[in-house]
This record gives C-alpha cells, sequence and structure tokens, in this order.
C-alpha cells in the first residue's frame, strides 16, 4: 500500500497536469474561433473557382485537346498521394485518422497494380507513414516553423505537384486531409487535385453546392478561349485547394485538440477524487492503527 507522503505526492503531480491541460484546452479553444473563421471563409471562393472551370470546361467543343491538368495525360500508372496532417500531437486522433485514409488508399492503389509516390505535409504523417512506406515517400514539407498559414505556403507546394506533373512524375494526384465539420466532428476525405474534370465529376455534393449564373439566353464569347484561360487558372485552382485543406487541418487540428484536453481535465479531476479519498482512507487506518496501539498499551499498564 502506498505511504500518505507517496499519496500526497501524486496528487499534488496530478494537479499541475490537470492545469497544463486545463491551459492547453482554454489557448485551443481561442485559436479554433480564428481557424474555423479562417477555413469557413475560404469555402466560397474555392466552390466559386470550381464553378468558372465547369463552365469553361463545359463550353469547350473538344474537352479532349483540353490542357492535361484538366483532362489528364492519358494514364493513371503513377498516383502522387499528397498527405496533409499537423505538426504537433496530443490532438486526440486528428493525425491517425488522416493517416489511416492514406493508407487505406496506399493500399487499395497497390491492389489495383499502381505505384504510388508520398508528397506529405506535416511532421505527424512523416513519422507515421515513414514507418512502412519511407522509400516511397518524394517531398517533405513541415509547416511546424510558420507562425501562421498564408496563401504563400499552399503557392509554393502546387507549383512543386505542378513542375512534378509536367515533368512525368505522376500521372494524377490525390489530396488527402482533414474536413472540418465542427469541434467534435473532423472527417478524413480524399479529393483528385489532377486531372481537375475527375474531381469536379466525381465530388456530386460540391457541384450541388455550387451555383451556375444565369445567362438569360446570352452568348458569351472567351478571349483568350477557353483552354487559354484554363491554362492560368487550373494551376491556381491547386494551389486554392491546397491553401484550403490546410486551413481544414488547421481548424480540425484545434477542435481536436481542444476536446482531447477537455477529456483529460476531466480524467485528471476524477483521478484527484479516487486518489484523495484512497488518501483519507490510508489516514484514517493510520490513526485508528495508533489508537489501538496507545489503548492495547495502556491497558498493558
Amino acid at each position: 500500500m502506498a505511504s500518505l507522503k507517496e499519496l500526497k505526492t501524486r496528487i499534488g503531480s496530478v494537479k499541475n497536469t490537470q492545469k497544463i491541460t486545463k491551459a492547453m484546452q482554454m489557448v485551443a479553444a481561442a485559436k479554433l474561433r480564428k481557424a474555423q473563421q479562417a477555413a469557413e471563409a475560404s469555402r466560397p471562393y474555392s466552390d466559386r473557382l470550381n464553378s468558372i472551370i465547369v463552365n469553361l470546361a463545359g463550353s469547350m467543343s473538344d474537352t479532349a485537346g483540353g490542357p492535361e491538368l484538366l483532362v489528364g495525360n492519358g494514364k493513371s500508372d503513377t498516383v502522387l498521394l499528397v498527405v496533409a496532417t499537423a505538426d504537433r500531437g496530443l490532438c486526440g486522433g486528428f493525425n491517425t485518422n488522416i493517416v489511416r485514409k492514406a493508407r487505406e488508399e496506399i493500399v487499395a492503389l497497390e491492389r489495383a497494380g499502381k505505384t504510388v509516390k508520398l508528397y506529405l505535409i506535416g511532421k505527424k504523417g512523416y513519422d507515421q507513414l515513414n514507418r512502412l512506406y519511407g522509400d516511397q515517400i518524394v517531398e517533405y514539407v513541415s509547416l511546424k516553423e510558420e507562425r501562421k498559414l498564408h496563401a504563400g505556403i499552399a503557392q509554393g507546394i502546387g507549383e512543386k505537384i505542378t513542375a512534378m506533373f509536367e515533368a512525368g512524375e505522376f500521372d494524377v494526384c490525390k489530396l488527402i486531409y482533414s474536413q472540418f465539420v465542427n469541434v467534435m466532428q473532423q472527417d478524413a476525405v480524399s479529393t483528385t487535385l489532377i486531372p481537375a474534370i475527375a474531381a469536379l465529376e466525381a465530388d456530386n455534393d460540391a457541384a450541388s453546392n455550387v451555383v451556375a449564373p444565369d445567362l438569360e439566353g446570352a452568348i458569351y464569347t472567351y478571349e483568350p478561349d477557353e483552354s487559354g484561360i484554363l491554362r492560368v487558372l487550373l494551376p491556381r485552382n491547386i494551389n486554392t485547394q491546397i491553401f484550403s485543406a490546410l486551413l481544414e487541418n488547421q481548424a480540425g487540428e484545434m477542435g481536436s485538440k481542444m476536446t482531447a484536453m477537455d477529456n483529460a481535465t476531466r480524467n485528471a479531476g476524477d483521478m484527484i477524487d479516487n486518489l484523495t479519498m484512497k488518501f483519507n482512507r490510508t489516514r484514517q487506518a493510520q490513526i485508528t492503527s495508533e489508537l489501538i496501539e496507545i489503548i492495547s498499551g495502556a491497558e498493558a499498564l
């Protein structure tokens, strides 16, 4: 049985831990509001850009002759998975869910005979996937040193991915990240970046949310032509989708961390109550034992 001193020390240690988890919960809650606002503010721009690309692609007489970023290069042998996770832990199953989704994609693609390459964003995803797929990692980006997410980060990543596609290093590119729903729910999702037309056709839910403009019978002539406009918009769309995914990840990470730290604070409170009860029972038993010894000694005299 633990002594009173050991129990008292342990209670103090758990109380200190509870103070830390409570402080981390409050910090995550403060950051969550800004992260959620940023993620929600990016969605209309991303949806509208998709709408423009859909309209341009639909007005082309020959879609097959469009830019390769739109229609692909005619092959799907090599797939690049861009996996975006957090750089820090202590956020429940947030990173694990994204990595699990990535592993499911890898297994499914390899069973289909595809070659899989990994472009990893975030240290936690790199640490987990490097153990099993270290030889398939072609690029790793850490955002730990970045004080704030900005469009320049996504632009650098997007330009690198576009250059790799143009160099023929892969045929299809998919982005895996966590979509923020609410504080309690963050869903790991996979979306196609290249070719863009595959993502627009597969994403029926997003397509239903995109409001096409009412032309009222008017006929629009594009200058330059649709293909020329798409060559400018498609790289920007890749950058936008990556930036939106990073903002969704940031909001999801803060929401998951707030929930995890709240649970940790509650568990610490329960542990303190149990240890305090054990401390009181041990102290009572010790006092009772001392009284019995005193009474026994007095009777012996």
